[in-house]
C-alpha cells in the first residue's frame, strides 16, 4: 500500500546511525578478519495493482481515511481470490502489509451485510492483541458502520466472555486454545457466531508446523465439521512467511484446496547483511557488537538459539552495559503473560533499548521500528533467517542484520558458502496431520463435541481408520448398539490435549515464596529440570530442588552458581512399521514408526566459563517411552569387518556420522536439530548390522524424517561434505560433535565417520539386503479399509463353567462385604459347557463342587473373584487363583472405570432382567424356600452366560452410558 507522495523509501546513507555502525565494525580492529561476507541491497521500488472489482464507496472512503490511494500489486491478488471465495495463503515477506489483504474484504462483507462475523487466528496472545489495535485503527474510518472487534483468550473476564458469546463482534480474535477449548467443546454458546461466519483468517500460518501443525490440523477438520453443523463453509485465508510450500501447508492443515500469493511487491528500506566468523567465540563477539550499538542508539533484537543462552547472555549484557543495564531485557517462552507484555510495552516505547530473545518474538508482535538485528548462530532455516531479519528496518529506515556464526555444523556450513545464505531457497514446513498420537485425542473431542457418524467426513481418510479401530478397542469412544455413531466416554476430554507439547505441563515453583515462575511440558521436564538442574529465569539462576510427576510441580530456588547442567541418558530403539525403504549408494534407507526408550541417567556440572566438566552425578529417573517417525540406514556388515580391519573405530564413526547427519538435517527440512534425536549402534538385531537411527523427537511424529528420507542421497552428501570441510582434526561441535549428546560426545572419531560414509557413498561394499524383523505389536496388522470393527465368527472357547453362589447371610450381618467368607453358601448353580446342563449344589456338597470345578478348562462368572470364590474359601484351602477365572464385573470396570451391574448389562444387551436379587435369595432362605432360591440362582448363572457367549460373538456387550446413549463395551474374552 502506499499514498500518493510514497513510491519507495529513502536512500540515505552517509551519515546515518546504521550505515556508520556497519563501516565502523569492517574499521574495526577488534574484527580483523572476521567479517566473512557483506552484502548491502538497495531500497526497492514497490509495484501496484487494481482489483478486479471496484470497491464499495464506504471501502474507498477507509482506503482514503487511511492516506492510501494504491494498494501492492500482491495486496490485490489476494484479496482478489478472497473477495471471490476462493481459500488463498498470502505467502510474502515480513512488514508486505498481509493484514490489509483480509481486513478489507471483511470490512467489504460487513458493510453489505451487518450480520457477517469472521474468525481471526492468531498463534500468541500478544499478536492478537496487537492485531486488534490494527483492526480498530482501520475500522473506525469506516463510515457510519457499527463494526466491532473483539478479543476472546484466556486473559478475557468471565464478564466479557459470556458478552462476546451472547453478541459476538463483527470479528473475533484468538489462539488456537481458545478454539479447541472453547468454541468446539461449547458449540451451542458460540451457535449465533457459528451460523453466521464467513471467514476464518489463520495468520503466521507457518508456525503452524511440527507437533503444534499437526494438532492444529485436526483442530480446523473439528472447526470445519462444527461449522457444516451450523450451515456454514467459510473462507479461509493464511498469512504466512516465505515458504516453500505454502499451498501444501495450508491444504494439509484444513484438507482444503488452496490457492497462494508468494511474490512480495512492496517496498523495501537499504538492508545490510553481515556474516561474521569471530575469534573468541560468539558470545564475546555479540557482547561487543551489542555494546557498540547501544552507545550508537541503535535499537536491537538479538537472537539466540536456546532459553538458556538468552538468559546467559541477557545477565552477562547487563553486567557490561554501564548505564544501559536497565534497558536490557531477556524474553522467552516460558515467561509469565504480564512479564512478556510488559517488555514488549517497554520495547515497543523505547524504553528498552535491547532485547534478548528467542524465537519468541520472531513473529509480527508490534515492537516499534528496530535498527539491528544480531542472530547468534544461524537460526536453522532460511525461513527463520529471514523472519527475524524482517524484524528490522519495518518503517523502510536502513537497516541490519548481522549473523555471528557459532561452532555448529550449520553455522560453519554458511561461513564457508556465505552466498547460500541469500541464493538458498526457503525450507519446506512439515506436518504430520495424521499423526496417531494426535489424532486419537481429536477424535475423542470431535465425538464429545457431537456424536460422529461412521459416515462423517472426519472419519473418511484412511489414514483414520486404525486409530478409530483402536479407541474403540480400549473403550476410549463408544460404538452405538447399531454400530452407526461413535461417542466420547467424556464429556470433556479437551482440557486433558496440550497443543503446543507433549504430554502434560509442569508448573515451576518458587520455593522461597511459593511464586509460579513458568512451565514446562512433560516431554521436556527430565531433560531440563532434573533435580539438581540449574534452571535459568530473567537472568536469575535456580537450582530444581524437586521434581514432582504426581503433583506436575517442580520446586526451586534461587542460587549463584559458576555452572551450569547437561543430562546424560541411554536410548534404545525397536522398529514398529516400515512405511518405505529403497537403496541409497551402498546401504539401504528406510523410514517408518519407531519406539524410543530413553532414560535419563545422571547429569554433569559444567564450568560456564571454561566448559569443564567438575562433576558427574547419576539420577534415578524413570524411562521415557513414546512412538514416533524415524529414517534409518545399515551400515553393511562388510564395510564394519572392512573398517575394523583397517583399525578405524567402528562406534566412534557411527556415533560422529549420527551427530553430522542430524546437524544438517535443516538443510533439507524446516526443522531444528532440537526437533530431532538420533541413535547409533553397532548391532541392531532387527537389522542384523550396524545402524543410523534418526527420529522425530516427539511423540508420533511430525513428518520430518518423511520428508528428508525422499532426499536419502542428499542427506548423505551434506553429511560428508560437512565432515570432510570442517578444518579440525578430530572432531568439533561444528562437524560431529553434539550440544546434547546423552554420553558426553564419547566416543567420537572423525576420521572413522569419514571412512564409512565415503565407503557407502562410493558402494565399496555391496548394500545388504535390510530384512527387518518386526514385533508383534498394535499397528503392524493390515488395518484394511473399513472404519468400523466388523464382527467375527465365536472364537472356541473351550470347556467352561458358569458359577453363581447365594448366601445364608447378609454383608451387614457378618460385619461387611470384606469379610464374605463368614456368609456361609445357600446354594450354588453351575453351568458345564460340556454337557450343556445345570448342576445344583448346597452348603454340604461344596467338595464335590470344588471337584467339578477343577476339570473345567475356564470358570465364568459375575464379581466371582471379590465375592463367590470369597465365600468358597471358608470351605477350602484351594488357591483360587490357579483356576483359569473370567470374572466379567472385572473386565467391564477395568475398561469403563466404573462398575455396572449384572441386571444393566443383561437388560442393555440381552433385553431380559434379573428375575430377584440378592436380599430376596436371603429372606427366601429365612422362609426354607430352597427350590425358589435355586431357580433365582439359575436364572443369573443363565444370564451370565448368555452375556459370556453374547461378548465371545460379538466381542462387545451393550449398556447405557452416563448420557443414556445405549453403546457397545468393547470386551476380548
Amino acid at each position: 500500500m502506499s499514498s500518493a507522495a510514497d513510491h519507495g523509501y529513502p536512500t540515505m546513507k552517509n551519515g546515518h546511525p546504521v550505515h556508520d555502525y556497519v563501516t565502523a565494525l569492517k574499521n574495526a580492529r577488534s574484527f580483523d578478519g572476521q567479517v566473512v561476507y557483506h552484502r548491502e541491497f538497495d531500497p526497492a521500488a514497490p509495484t501496484f495493482g487494481k482489483p478486479e472489482k471496484t470497491w464499495p464507496v464506504s471501502i474507498g472512503d477507509l482506503l482514503g481515511s487511511m492516506g492510501i490511494d494504491r494498494l501492492y500489486a500482491h495486496q490485490v491478488q489476494t484479496i482478489d481470490r478472497v473477495r471471490a471465495g476462493i481459500h488463498t495463503v498470502a505467502a510474502t515477506r515480513t512488514a508486505s502489509g498481509k493484514t490489509l489483504t483480509y481486513a478489507l474484504p471483511v470490512f467489504e462483507a460487513v458493510v453489505d451485510d451487518a450480520s457477517t462475523c469472521a474468525l481471526f487466528i492468531y498463534p500468541l496472545k500478544a499478536l492478537a492483541q496487537d492485531q486488534l489495535k490494527a483492526i480498530n485503527g482501520m475500522s473506525a474510518h469506516l463510515p457510519g458502520t457499527l463494526f466491532r472487534a473483539d478479543i476472546y483468550d484466556g486473559d478475557t473476564s468471565a464478564y466479557r466472555r459470556k458478552k462476546i458469546r451472547d453478541n459476538p463482534p463483527h470479528v473475533l480474535m484468538t489462539n488456537p486454545e481458545m478454539i479447541h477449548l472453547s468454541v468446539l467443546p461449547h458449540h451451542e454458546r458460540w451457535a449465533d457466531l457459528l451460523g453466521r461466519l464467513r471467514f476464518v483468517v489463520v495468520d503466521e500460518v507457518h508456525t503452524y508446523r511440527g507437533m503444534l501443525g499437526s494438532h492444529m490440523a485436526q483442530v480446523f477438520r473439528r472447526l470445519q465439521r462444527m461449522c457444516r453443523h451450523y450451515g456454514q463453509s467459510p473462507t479461509f485465508v493464511f498469512t504466512s512467511a516465505t515458504v516453500a510450500n505454502p499451498e501444501e501447508l495450508a491444504g494439509q492443515l484444513t484438507g482444503l484446496p488452496v490457492e497462494t500469493v508468494t511474490e512480495s511487491t512492496a517496498g523495501a528500506g537499504r538492508r545490510h547483511l553481515i556474516l561474521i566468523e569471530p575469534v573468541d567465540g560468539p558470545l564475546a563477539a555479540t557482547m561487543t557488537l551489542l555494546k557498540s550499538a547501544l552507545n550508537r542508539g541503535l535499537r536491537t533484537i538479538v537472537y539466540t538459539q536456546s532459553r538458556k543462552l538468552a538468559e546467559l547472555l541477557a545477565i552477562w549484557a547487563k553486567n557490561r552495559s554501564g548505564p544501559f543495564a536497565d534497558r536490557i531485557s531477556a524474553y522467552r517462552a516460558g515467561f509469565l503473560p504480564e512479564e512478556r507484555r510488559e517488555i514488549e510495552s517497554r520495547l515497543a516505547s523505547g524504553e528498552l533499548l535491547a532485547v534478548i530473545t528467542t524465537s519468541a518474538l520472531e513473529l509480527g508482535i508490534d515492537i516499534g521500528s528496530l535498527d539491528l538485528c544480531l542472530l547468534v548462530g544461524y537460526p536453522g532455516s532460511i525461513v527463520a533467517t529471514w523472519q527475524r531479519g524482517g524484524r528490522v528496518g519495518r518503517s523502510g529506515q536502513e537497516s541490519a542484520v548481522v549473523m555471528v556464526a557459532g561452532e555448529d555444523a550449520l553455522d560453519q556450513f554458511f561461513v564457508n558458502n556465505p552466498e547460500q545464505l541469500v541464493m538458498r531457497p526457503p525450507e519446506a514446513a512439515v506436518i504430520n496431520p495424521y499423526n496417531p498420537d494426535v489424532l486419537s485425542r481429536h477424535l475423542t473431542c470431535a465425538a464429545a463435541e457431537l456424536p460422529l457418524a461412521v459416515d462423517d467426513p472426519l472419519l473418511q481418510p484412511e489414514a483414520v481408520h486404525g486409530c478409530l479401530r483402536q479407541l474403540l478397542a480400549d473403550g476410549a469412544l463408544y460404538l452405538s448398539a447399531d454400530g452407526t455413531t461413535c461417542y466420547s466416554p467424556m464429556k470433556n476430554p479437551h482440557r486433558h490435549v496440550n497443543l503446543r507439547g507433549a504430554g502434560s505441563r509442569y508448573t515451576i515453583v518458587n520455593a522461597s515464596d511459593n511464586t509460579r515462575l513458568g512451565e514446562i511440558d512433560g516431554f521436556r521436564v527430565f531433560r531440563e529440570t532434573h533435580p539438581g538442574a540449574i534452571y535459568l529465569h530473567r537472568g536469575k539462576s535456580f537450582l530444581v530442588d524437586a521434581l514432582e510427576p504426581e503433583t506436575k510441580k517442580i520446586h526451586v530456588r534461587r542460587t549463584r552458581v559458576n555452572f551450569h547442567t547437561r543430562v546424560r541418558s541411554h536410548k534404545d530403539t525397536l522398529i514398529l512399521d516400515i512405511m518405505d525403504q529403497k537403496a541409497v549408494y551402498g546401504t539401504n534407507m528406510a523410514v517408518g514408526r519407531l519406539r524410543v526408550t530413553e532414560q535419563v541417567t545422571g547429569y554433569d556440572r559444567i564450568e560456564t566459563r571454561t566448559g569443564k566438566v567438575l562433576e558427574r552425578i547419576p539420577l534415578d529417573l524413570p524411562p521415557m517411552v513414546f512412538e514416533t517417525q524415524g529414517l534409518w540406514f545399515i551400515v553393511p556388515a562388510g564395510l564394519t569387518a572392512m573398517a575394523q580391519t583397517a583399525r578405524v573405530h567402528v562406534m566412534g564413526g557411527l556415533h560422529a556420522l549420527e551427530h553430522a547427519a542430524i546437524g544438517v538435517f535443516p538443510l533439507l527440512v524446516l526443522a531444528d536439530r532440537n526437533d530431532l534425536g538420533g541413535i547409533s549402534t553397532p548391532f541392531h538385531p532387527q537389522l542384523e548390522s550396524a545402524g543410523i537411527f534418526i527420529y522425530d523427537g516427539l511423540p508420533g511424529g511430525a513428518g520430518i524424517c518423511a520428508q528428508a528420507f525422499s532426499d536419502g542421497p542428499g542427506l548423505l552428501d551434506a553429511t560428508l561434505a560437512a565432515i570432510s570441510g570442517c578444518p579440525c582434526k578430530t572432531g568439533c561441535p561444528s562437524c560431529v560433535h553434539s550440544p546434547k549428546c546423552g554420553s558426553g560426545n564419547r566416543p567420537i572419531d572423525k576420521a572413522a565417520a569419514m571412512f564409512l560414509l565415503r565407503a557407502l557413498i562410493s558402494g565399496t561394499t555391496p548394500p545388504a539386503r535390510q530384512v527387518i524383523h518386526l514385533p508383534m505389536v498394535e499397528g503392524n496388522a493390515d488395518d484394511g479399509d473399513e472404519p468400523v470393527p466388523v464382527t467375527d465368527s465365536p472364537r472356541e472357547p473351550g470347556s467352561y463353567g458358569v458359577l453363581d453362589i447365594e448366601t445364608q447371610r447378609s454383608a451387614r450381618e457378618v460385619g461387611g462385604w470384606h469379610h464374605a467368607e463368614r456368609m456361609r453358601v445357600s446354594c450354588v448353580v453351575l453351568y458345564d459347557s460340556r454337557t450343556d446342563d445345570y448342576y445344583e449344589f448346597v452348603e454340604g456338597q461344596v467338595p464335590a463342587l470344588l471337584e467339578h470345578i477343577r476339570q473345567l478348562d475356564k470358570v465364568v462368572g459375575f464379581n466371582i473373584k471379590r465375592f463367590d470364590y470369597r465365600v468358597l474359601s471358608a470351605y477350602t484351602d484351594l488357591d483360587f487363583r490357579r483356576i483359569p477365572t473370567l470374572d466379567i464385573l472385572e473386565k467391564v470396570k477395568a475398561q469403563l472405570g466404573y462398575r455396572l451391574s449384572l441386571d444393566h448389562l443383561a437388560s442393555v444387551t440381552l433385553n431380559t432382567g434379573k428375575t430377584a436379587d440378592g436380599l430376596d435369595a436371603l429372606k427366601w432362605w429365612r422362609e426354607g424356600k430352597m427350590a425358589r432360591i435355586l431357580e433365582y440362582c439359575r436364572s443369573d448363572v443363565a444370564i451370565t452366560r448368555d452375556l459370556y457367549r453374547f461378548g465371545l460373538a460379538h466381542r462387545y456387550l451393550l449398556f447405557k452410558n452416563k448420557a443414556k446413549q445405549t453403546v457397545r463395551l468393547p470386551v476380548d474374552w
